[in-house]
């Protein structure tokens, strides 16, 4: 792990996001609440949440952050959902792994609640895809804004 002694503890935030495209019959039973597994977005949050807490456990060399606050934006369109996570923490390195692990976390798990809906005749997911995953913005101390 990279030596962070010396630097000052600031506030900083991240923001990160992603999407899952899916067939348009699963975005209705997710928006209907008709999933098997139970309400997708809801557990989405949760996933990202506990994953958000746990990043450094699971990124050798990340450093162990405490996080202040967790925010989650799904956004259910037509054909995909777009998972948004803002994290803020008072420490001294960022928060944008945490952010990124969040989006993550929710979108596979997004995935695994859904994939019985997405398979084809041969068990497949020709239209089921993770993409576009990417730190929106990173900021700490005088550039922090709330």
């Amino acid at each position: 792990m990279i030596d962070i002694t010396d630097k000052n503890t600031v506030k900083r935030e991240a923001m990160a996001t992603g999407t899952i495209k899916l067939n348009k019959e699963t975005i209705k039973l997710i928006r209907e609440k008709q999933v098997k597994k139970g309400d997708v977005i809801e557990t989405a949050k949760i996933a990202g949440t506990i994953a958000v807490k746990n990043t450094s456990g699971m990124i050798p060399y990340c450093h162990p952050v405490p996080v202040m606050s967790i925010d989650f934006n799904f956004e259910v369109e037509d054909s995909k959902i777009v998972v948004t996570c803002r994290v803020k923490a008072i420490y001294r390195t960022g928060v944008e792994m945490e952010a990124i692990n969040g989006v993550q976390v929710s979108l596979l798990t997004i995935w695994d609640m859904v994939k019985y809906l997405e398979k084809d005749e041969t068990g497949n997911y020709p239209d089921t895809s993770i993409g576009n995953v990417a730190v929106v913005y990173k900021r700490k101390g005088d550039a922090y804004t709330s």
